[in-house]
């Protein structure tokens, strides 16, 4: 079976090359012509969409009313700004802000809460400085 046996090897294997390029030229034509049949029936070529508008980050002070929790923070952390009020279920008020400095804290200064400085975009600030002042804000790292 020597020389036949490879005849029929060889036979074999040019029989799936052939099948297998002929599948990957009927997959790049499906590719091509589907494209073109969906514009000859009528329908609108997709208009590309405009790039994102560039969000401004700023600077925002927060206090955070533990301040345990503020010393663990790390420039570059990620943390969900949450504001608890009184009555009313806790809601998060801005979410993955960027942690920009925790600056040391002020000697002599009450159990009222650390600083840190979150970099934000300018209407999440806006949130924040207002759930400041009507709640008490708490982090978690993200």
């Amino acid at each position: 079976m020597g020389r036949a046996g490879d005849r029929l090897r060889r036979a074999v294997r040019r029989r799936r090359r052939s099948a297998a390029a002929g599948l990957a030229v009927v997959a790049a034509a499906l590719m091509v012509g589907g494209a073109e049949a969906e514009a000859s029936r009528g329908s609108a070529p997709p208009e590309p969409k405009p790039p994102p508008a560039a969000v401004r980050m700023v600077s925002a002070p927060v206090r955070i009313a533990d301040a345990a929790t503020v010393r663990l923070l790390r420039p570059g952390d990620r943390v969900d700004v949450v504001a608890a009020e009184r009555g009313g279920p806790p809601r998060v008020v801005a979410a993955g802000a960027r942690v920009a400095e925790v600056p040391n804290p002020e000697k002599g200064v009450g159990d009222d809460g650390a600083l840190v400085v979150l970099s934000v975009p300018r209407e999440t600030a806006r949130t924040l400085v207002g759930a400041g002042t009507v709640s008490q804000l708490a982090v978690t790292l993200c």
